[in-house]
């Protein structure tokens, strides 16, 4: 199975993207003690530390909670994660999550998101890494919804029904957006 599996040995995850977890948490506590437990004790900016440990902690976030606090924190990563400057469309916000993931993780295969557009107010995600579903549709709809273009009404992001997923044992998870 691909979900909570790092690609490649050694991989790394920055301590400002495991921060951005924490204080997307709305377990705040919760979520420091399973990183704790694990190894991610009082984690700190500037230091980089074993994506493979921190899957794991996504792994008990999802057995002991579930997918509602996996979502929830994806949701909130636009809010406290590090991003590119100068965004100001939902197009270039989608495509960015590519850009802000590759900015946090280093050493090895660590996937990818790849936005596409499908026609007017719509496209496609597709998300290649060892991340839980959940986590990644939160990502995809946070980032959608804080760049929502004035006048639209909503922001849906559902899991492709015809589309490979994580939760199979497939390495990737395809998301229909539309606005």
């Amino acid at each position: 199975m691909a979900m909570f599996k790092a690609f490649s040995d050694g991989v790394e995850v920055n301590g400002e993207t495991v921060l951005s977890v924490v204080n997307g948490s709305p377990l705040k506590e919760f979520t420091l003690d399973i990183l704790a437990k694990n190894g991610i004790k009082e984690p700190k900016a500037g230091r980089w530390y074993s994506q493979q440990t921190w899957l794991n902690v996504f792994k008990i976030i999802s057995d002991q909670i579930g997918p509602t606090l996996l979502y929830s924190i994806g949701y909130s990563i636009p809010e406290n994660a590090e991003f590119p400057e100068h965004i100001d469309t939902i197009e270039k916000a989608l495509a960015s999550i590519d850009i802000a993931y590759h900015m946090n993780h280093r050493n090895g295969d660590i996937g990818y998101y790849k936005f596409e557009m499908n026609g007017k107010n719509c496209g496609k995600m597709i998300c290649e890494n060892p991340y839980p579903c959940d986590f990644d549709r939160g990502i995809i709809t946070g980032m959608a919804q804080k760049f929502k273009p004035q006048g639209s009404l909503f922001v849906v992001v559902e899991h492709a029904p015809e589309g490979p997923c994580r939760m199979n044992g497939d390495n990737t998870c395809i998301y229909n957006i539309s606005w």
